[in-house]
Parts: C-alpha cells; sequence; structure tokens
C-alpha cells in the first residue's frame, strides 16, 4: 500500500510539480489549498508525511503545524516545511512550529525526496 503525502500548497503550478514527482515515485498524494484545509485534511486522513507551504492562505503553515502537533492523532506526522524564504529565522520559526525539516523554493526534487525517504524510512 504506498504511503500517502499530503501536500498543501495554495499555489497550482507548485502543487502539480510537487504532485508528479511524489507520484513517479510511488506515493499517493492528497491536497490541500490553504492551512484551515490542510489541518482539517490532517485530521481526517492521518497521512504519512506532509508537505507544507508556510505563506498560505486563511491560517499560514506555521499556526498549521502548531494545530496539527497539538492533535494527539497527527502529532507524529512528520512536517517538511516549503518556503521561499531562505532566512535562519524563518527556519528557526519553522522548527519552533513544529517541522521536522525544512526545504526552500525553487525546490530540488532529488533534495526533497531524500528528505522524505528519511522520514519515512524503509516501506
Amino acid at each position: 500500500m504506498p504511503r500517502v503525502i499530503l501536500v498543501v500548497e495554495d499555489d497550482e503550478t507548485n502543487r502539480e510539480l510537487v504532485t508528479r514527482f511524489l507520484l513517479r515515485d510511488g506515493y499517493q498524494v492528497i491536497h490541500a489549498m490553504d492551512g484551515v484545509e490542510g489541518v482539517g485534511m490532517a485530521l481526517a486522513r492521518a497521512p504519512d508525511l506532509i508537505l507544507m507551504d508556510l505563506s498560505l492562505p486563511k491560517l499560514d503553515g506555521w499556526e498549521a503545524t502548531r494545530l496539527i502537533r497539538a492533535n494527539p492523532t497527527t502529532a507524529h506526522i512528520p512536517i517538511i516545511a516549503l518556503t521561499a524564504h531562505a532566512f535562519s529565522e524563518n527556519v528557526m520559526r519553522a522548527r519552533q512550529a513544529g517541522c521536522s525539516q525544512y526545504e526552500t523554493k525553487p525546490l530540488l526534487y532529488p533534495r526533497l525526496m531524500k528528505k522524505i525517504q528519511n522520514l519515512l524510512g524503509p516501506d
């Protein structure tokens, strides 16, 4: 059974590109367009991993991550922050919110896939 990855991303182009790579590598992909929907999908579907854009409408990725971490049902799910902001304070803020890893845009897919594989471990 393929592992499920929730992609929380409001930009359609970014969402489609990430999805294409994940599907190619055998993952099942579910989507959310904003932080509120992302938290809801995490609770409803309990994915194996979450790719969380930090600049989201309705509820930003930092707060969505905090809410996911605060719920015992979803607290264990690895979350990789995705953002164009590469400043050290943004990395620190993402870690404080509960992100397991941090990846800057534009994404380098081999590096992102290695992080996903490291967090999920062997099948």
